[in-house]
């Protein structure tokens, strides 16, 4: 039986706009088994996760929990889990990570703050600090929203682990199923599908320097899709890899057709044209999906680099 990973690839659906959107990403370590909702279906007390979820809505943070690649046998609850915050916008971009006894804790961030690259009440509430190490790789093994990511990511996740590579988690959700491996690179929130090892390891020595890796980027998930699709397009035009060079200023429009505004910090800008198309033929967007699909992609039609005065016409 064909995986919907299998399928999206022999299509050759392209990834680039496909990565899931957040300003600030916020990680709490849950060992264990993890169900398809993982916040309400895992060891963590249901409640606390239908709090988080709820003072997360709106305010730009996408919480999800995280555990250390292996075995996933329940341990029992850990006595100290490791939490993460991640703000992902060029110009403000941080990584503070803390340890916590008591996940409830959580609720007492200021998660509207943490969403506009606040970072004071992480460490007022858990006593976080800039993250002493390297970057995170975050790769979706949820088995239970779909096999491909644990089919996949698992042994990429073990691979990565076996390598060296430190920082490196299991994630609940990515996004995007059919593109697994998937993989978030933090700080500065560069997603990738259909990854492999050397990908990976290339994405994060990237992150070390403050560059971005192209090959197999869906995007910047600080980002809107047609702002990632864009952003994407400008890099390869420009050959620009460098992380905080580039920010999406305005977009303008709505689906199908966007004009999107991409500004380089030394002052150059781009208005780029993105349309919303389907995916065709029809495939399964997820393997557990009953029917198929056209998933929406993100082409980009043109890319003119403009002088200031263009832009007010």
């Amino acid at each position: 039986m064909s995986r919907c990973t299998t399928v999206s690839r022999s299509l050759d659906e392209p990834v680039s706009g496909t990565a899931a959107t957040a300003a600030t990403w916020l990680l709490l370590e849950q060992p264990g088994p993890w169900g398809a909702r993982a916040l309400t279906s895992s060891h963590l007390d249901p409640a606390l996760g239908r709090a988080l979820e709820a003072a997360a809505e709106g305010t730009g943070v996408r919480v999800a929990l995280v555990r250390r690649p292996g075995r996933h046998a329940d341990p029992g609850r850990p006595s100290v889990r490791h939490v993460y915050a991640a703000h992902c916008v060029p110009g403000d971009v941080w990584l503070h990570s803390a340890t916590t006894r008591d996940p409830y804790a959580l609720l007492d961030l200021d998660l509207a703050g943490l969403g506009a690259g606040d970072p004071r009440s992480f460490g007022t509430v858990l006593g976080g600090r800039p993250h002493p190490d390297g970057p995170l790789a975050l790769v979706c093994t949820n088995g239970k929203r779909d096999r491909c990511c644990a089919l996949l990511g698992r042994p990429l996740a073990d691979e990565l682990s076996a390598s060296g590579e430190h920082d490196v988690w299991e994630v609940t959700h990515l996004g995007g199923h059919r593109f697994a491996p998937t993989v978030l690179v933090l700080p500065y929130g560069y997603a990738y599908g259909r990854a492999d090892v050397h990908t990976v390891e290339a994405a994060l020595r990237g992150a070390r320097e403050g560059r971005v890796v192209l090959d197999g980027c869906r995007g910047r998930s600080a980002w809107e899709r047609p702002g990632q699709a864009a952003e994407l397009a400008v890099r390869s035009t420009a050959r620009e890899d460098a992380a905080g060079a580039l920010s999406v200023v305005r977009t303008e429009g709505g689906a199908p057709r966007w004009q999107v505004t991409v500004a380089h910090a030394d002052g150059r800008r781009w208005r780029v044209t993105v349309v919303q198309g389907a995916s065709l033929p029809p495939r399964p967007e997820s393997c557990g999906a009953a029917v198929l699909g056209t998933p929406a992609r993100m082409d980009v039609v043109a890319v003119r680099e403009v002088r200031p005065t263009a832009l007010a016409s």
